[in-house]
């Protein structure tokens, strides 16, 4: 496992758990689910490229989405 993996993983597992902690408090579907996705994600793929353009989709797409 390549270190910038590890660290890619991390910083897209924290912004998943801010994403959790929001839709959970305001009671959004869309957030919570992308946030939980975040944060589990990162556990089963080891392409640092693919890790990275699944973690930019699914940061963006609470913003398109807003119910």
């Amino acid at each position: 496992m390549d270190s910038s993996v590890l660290i890619w993983g991390f910083l897209f597992s924290t912004f998943g758990l801010g994403f959790f902690m929001y839709g959970k408090k305001q009671g959004a579907i869309v957030p919570l689910s992308c946030g939980l996705l975040l944060m589990v994600y990162p556990y089963f793929i080891s392409n640092l490229i693919l890790l990275i353009v699944i973690g930019v989709v699914l940061m963006a797409l609470p913003y398109f989405f807003r119910y």
